[in-house]
């Protein structure tokens, strides 16, 4: 048979989805559609029911196949389903992918150093005036009171340490606003941006908005994360390349899989962007 495929989703879905006309219901979709971070209920309604539709197309060729196959546990004592079983087992027996030898590893990494470095370290101080978003009159204070300290380390910039001891609101007071040594993802990302905007020594200008407050920030330093030799990470290399050799063969397979299929209510994505449920 044909691929038969539409895409012909309301805002609240109704379309019947099915493969081989075995309609997939929609409440196991609702449901499926909890575990897809998506921009609107649609999107990740539609992730679900693609998701469910490879799944429903794989376990209808591991029952072709007389597939079989005892769950496994992973390493959190979590045990596969039955049928999680048989997709892996199918997959395993169908699925072939080449290993990347050396070489390949070798060239990717030359293809893509900048991907290979020590993470950059930033030495940064900062004032805090606390106040929560949703409280409108104290946030206005403390962006009152952000501009009144900005306004005296424009004139002199040497009071910062002791303008963060007398006013901040973060437990680095004590150390003078010093945050100590902080890589990127381990602030937030108004916070981060404002600093990776700076150069050492320098302060922000204007106040930097978070969730936590009014920050005034200074950066101290900055020591530039270094090239990683192949070396030290050709083993990541070397296990980047198979999960994604792996991944593109699994969509291929699935791909070939559809195009044997009856499928109703939703289209497939190309084979490079599925994505087993």
């Amino acid at each position: 048979m044909g691929c038969s495929l539409h895409t012909d989703l309301s805002e609240t879905p109704r379309t019947r989805v099915a493969v081989n006309g075995v309609t997939i219901p929609h409440h196991a979709i609702s449901r499926e559609a909890q575990n897809h971070k998506a921009r609107s209920p649609l999107a990740a309604w539609t992730a679900a029911a693609r998701a469910l539709v490879v799944r429903a197309l794989l376990l209808s060729e591991a029952r072709r196949l007389n597939i079989t196959a005892g769950s496994l546990c992973d390493d959190r004592g979590r045990r596969e389903t039955d049928e999680e079983a048989m997709i892996r087992a199918l997959i395993e027996r169908e699925v072939t992918t080449p290993v990347a030898d050396m070489s390949a590893c070798r060239r990717y990494y030359d293809l893509n150093r900048r991907r290979f470095r020590s993470a950059d370290i930033f030495e940064v101080s900062h004032i805090l005036f606390a106040a929560r978003k949703d409280d409108a009159p104290s946030f206005d204070r403390a962006r009152e009171a952000a501009n009144a300290a900005l306004e005296i380390l424009a004139r002199e910039p040497g009071r910062f340490a002791e303008l963060a001891r007398a006013h901040s609101a973060c437990p680095s007071a004590s150390q003078s606003g010093n945050l100590g040594q902080i890589t990127a993802g381990q602030t937030t990302p108004e916070f981060e941006a404002a600093m990776q905007d700076l150069e050492p020594g320098a302060t922000t200008e204007h106040p930097v908005e978070t969730r936590y407050g009014i920050h005034i920030i200074r950066l101290e330093r900055k020591i530039a994360g270094q090239e990683l030799p192949f070396e030290l990470v050709r083993e990541r290399v070397a296990d980047y390349l198979a999960d994604r050799v792996h991944r593109i063969a699994v969509a291929q397979y699935v791909a070939r899989l559809a195009g044997r299929a009856e499928i109703e209510g939703v289209a497939l994505p190309m084979p490079a962007d599925l994505r087993v449920a």
